[in-house]
């Protein structure tokens, strides 16, 4: 049962509310409702009962006059929403009684609804992850984005190669959101800037509109609820008729189709010049209607325009927002007449910048000669930011430099604190990236590791799990999961530890139905499923784990009758399409997953298992279900990551290095529960300064020499010997991210992993202690420490 179920709900009124939006909102019967009806049916009429602790909480935040956060960021990967709201209100078993007596599956009905597109990875996830916390705790805030109409891609493969599609989740009607016609923002683009006495006068030469689409987050237990707001492109004439008129049917629809080009892909391929020009117009269009939205609303308040950071505070998720620093002082100085200079710490006292990479090509830079055409206005702005920031700073460190604008310095400049996401990484980030920044602004860096929301990432994904939990330590535990310590105690009992092993059975076993199902693939649960679920990277090393695949295949070859330990290697993520490389090792790993489970001697002991085309719901059954979870990134390039939390939570131990968050999970859960291999971030930077490590590591490992020699021979590409060697080539002769350098480490850290799993009492303690030791790694505690040393902001609700 639920924490706390709504008293003003039963199942005859829920019920007749979906019957009455079957007919109403949707025009069927029940006689002739599709699962689409009953699935649109249910989710109306949970929205309506988001409604009512929406309007409460907004006119609370009026009331109070309260500070409100303003967390803009390109991605918001919320995945399916309809049991998230109904478990957050407390209805969900009056949500599946209710469809039984109207004959409908509660579970097959919430398999229905698609992922909402508007993310890639972790830091899509994370900013939703932000967004329920905020609304658990009662924090005032807005989450803005783009109402992508495509989002990602659908990710297909054929002969074993990533094959994009456009992705259809709009195809349907989106049942939680509510279209602002009424808030339609003018964002303009290009032209050139005039001076009118002391005032400068920006004249564009292109406008789009940004129309809002609002969508209510409800936190636990309905007490308060946020909203997503997401921006659509539209244009300023929808319809040329004159063009129309004259035979130019295309003409006639040019700038409803150009306009709507800025909001229906996330992250278009930016090899091109005209590509680097829409992402940098995705950018700005998000940003400056967020911008102008909000500062709309704070005037509305009466607030004197210098107060801002009193009654404001804008989290930049990433780089992507980074404009928002010039747009914030455009708005300032240009339409309210603060001097330039109080404009720009104005805005440096509102903005707040969170970085999410060590990877310097991660930190975006545009084209200074395209982004002084798109945003002339913009570029000059941050020329005054550069000078003011020298004189301040007396630091040379530039935002524009050797022709290009430098997002991540111009973030940086533009933020009163900026956050890393883990400790090391926050440490990092003081040493590498910002090295001469954080000379400059010493007390500006602070660490806020990253957490997730255990609402939907234990409570919601995991109902086995979930009863076993509320039977040992009670209930409370999803809003407080700092409780789960609570388990500890308990993990010597054996009974619980034959609970927990249930738990975790039960999870396999519907993974392998849903395998089976979908993808015609068997799995045995009684296997470990070893699992690396993240977006497909060099640096993340997707690579190593595949190329440890193989070489343990050797070795059962060599040994069939060895006491090995069966496993099921799982995969999941997408690669960018323009990431050749990337895309090379997606193709490697199915090229050697179609010779693997198709090998008599070795397939009933190893087999590898990609699913196509991964995305939130796909996590919420691998998650559960996984027993090892994969975090092996090279050390010192993973800021914090989010998985790893997700799948320790869930009882599978980590086998990583210290990298990102997985330092502080060691650290929670137990050094004696964590497999640790591998080089420290000080040793990989050694390492890369030794000429040929590569080469030598590879020499000096007949094991990976072998596999490597496999691979170029086209063992597993049906003798084509040239599809990897670019991918090859780039181990032996470069291998920035270590692979050779780590691998004996890993695989003999593997071994030790086989042993420990072969012993199911004490691989139940283990993944039982990750569990227990999983509670500091909430969103909700994240949240409390953006809000006391960043926005310093206070929830409006106890």
């Amino acid at each position: 049962m639920p924490d706390t179920l709504r008293t003003d709900l039963d199942q005859p009124a829920l019920t007749q509310a979906m019957l009455r939006h079957l007919r109403s909102s949707l025009g069927k019967d029940p006689e002739h409702a599709t699962t689409y009806d009953w699935r649109m049916s249910l989710a109306l009429s949970l929205r309506d009962l988001v409604v009512e602790p929406w309007f409460a909480s907004t006119r609370r935040t009026y009331d109070a006059k309260g500070k409100r956060v303003y967390y803009l960021s390109m991605e918001f990967l919320i995945g399916r929403l309809i049991e998230d709201v109904a478990i957050n209100l407390g209805v969900e078993h009056i949500a599946a009684a209710a469809l039984a007596e109207l004959g409908q599956d509660y579970d097959r009905i919430v398999a229905d609804e698609p992922d909402a597109a508007l993310g890639n990875g972790g830091l899509g996830r994370l900013a939703a992850c932000f967004l329920d916390s905020l609304s658990t705790i009662g924090i005032p805030a807005y989450g803005y984005g783009i109402r992508y109409e495509h989002g990602l891609f659908e990710q297909h493969f054929e002969d074993g190669a990533q094959v994009e599609t456009a992705e259809k989740w709009l195809a349907q009607r989106h049942a939680w959101e509510f279209e602002r016609p009424e808030v339609s923002i003018s964002i303009h683009f290009g032209g050139y800037v005039s001076q009118c006495g002391e005032k400068s006068v920006w004249h564009s030469d292109e406008t789009v509109l940004a129309q809002a689409y609002d969508t209510p987050i409800a936190g636990w237990q309905g007490k308060w609820a946020n909203t997503l707001r997401l921006w659509a492109a539209k244009p300023v004439k929808l319809f040329d008729l004159e063009s129309f008129n004259r035979g130019d049917y295309i003409g006639a629809s040019r700038p409803e189709a150009l306009a709507r080009t800025i909001s229906r892909v996330l992250y278009p391929d930016d090899t091109t010049d005209t590509g680097k020009e829409l992402r940098l117009k995705q950018e700005y269009f998000f940003t400056a209607a967020s911008i102008q939205d909000l500062m709309r609303r704070f005037l509305a308040e009466g607030f004197e325009i210098d107060s801002l950071p009193d009654h404001v505070a804008i989290q930049l998720n990433d780089t992507h927002p980074a404009i928002a620093g010039p747009e914030l002082v455009r708005i300032l100085a240009d339409e309210h007449a603060l001097p330039m200079a109080r404009a720009i710490e104005v805005a440096r006292k509102t903005l707040a910048y969170t970085n999410h990479t060590l990877l310097p090509e991660a930190l975006e830079r545009w084209p200074e000669g395209l982004f002084a055409r798109i945003l002339p206005r913009h570029h000059r702005i941050i020329e005054i930011i550069q000078d003011a920031h020298f004189a301040a700073a007396g630091t040379k460190v530039t935002i524009i430099e050797h022709g290009q604008v430098k997002m991540g310095e111009l973030a940086f400049v533009m933020a009163h604190k900026v956050n890393g996401v883990s400790a090391l990484h926050s440490e990092l980030v003081k040493e590498t990236v910002f090295h001469d920044l954080h000379t400059a602004y010493p007390d500006r860096i602070i660490n806020q590791t990253n957490g997730i929301t255990p609402r939907r990432w234990l409570y919601s994904c995991n109902p086995a799990l979930r009863a076993l939990i509320d039977d040992t330590i009670g209930q409370g535990w999803a809003a407080d999961l700092e409780r789960l310590s609570e388990l500890r105690s308990s993990v010597e009992d054996a009974a619980f530890r034959e609970a927990y092993r249930a738990a975790k059975r039960s999870n396999k076993e519907r993974l392998a139905e849903w395998l089976k199902a979908r993808d015609r693939i068997t799995v045995n649960p009684d296997a470990m499923f070893d699992t690396q679920i993240k977006r497909i990277h060099e640096y993340k090393r997707q690579l190593m784990n595949i190329l440890e695949t193989i070489a343990l295949w050797n070795d059962i070859r060599d040994d069939p009758n060895g006491d090995w330990t069966p496993r099921v290697k799982i995969f999941g993520g997408k690669a960018a399409p323009g990431y050749v490389m990337a895309k090379s090792i997606i193709h490697l790993i199915n090229d050697v997953a179609k010779m693997l489970n198709a090998d008599p001697t070795t397939r009933d002991l190893l087999q590898v298992v990609y699913p196509e085309n991964y995305n939130v719901s796909m996590a919420e059954l691998l998650i559960p279900a996984s027993d090892l979870s994969e975090q092996i990134s090279t050390a010192g390039k993973e800021a914090s990551g989010t998985g790893n939390m997700k799948l320790s939570l869930n009882g599978s131990p980590t086998i990583g290095t210290l990298d990102g968050a997985n330092v502080e999970i060691r650290d929670h859960v137990g050094v004696e529960n964590f497999f640790l291999f591998g080089l420290t971030a000080r040793d990989v930077t050694k390492r890369r300064s030794v000429p040929g490590f590569a080469r030598a590591a590879i020499e000096a490992s007949p094991r990976l020499a072998r596999v490597l020699g496999q691979i170029a021979d086209g063992t597993f590409s049906g003798g084509d010997s040239d599809r990897y060697a670019a991918l090859l080539h780039n181990v032996w002769d470069h291998d920035y991210f270590l692979v050779t350098c780590d691998f004996d480490s890993y695989f003999n850290t593997q071994r030790e992993v086989d042993g420990v799993y072969r012993d199911p009492e004490a691989w139940t303690r283990m993944a039982a202690l990750n569990t227990a030791g999983m509670g500091w790694f909430s969103s909700d505690r994240t949240i409390r420490g953006y809000a006391s040393d960043i926005w310093n902001v206070r929830p409006l609700v106890v």
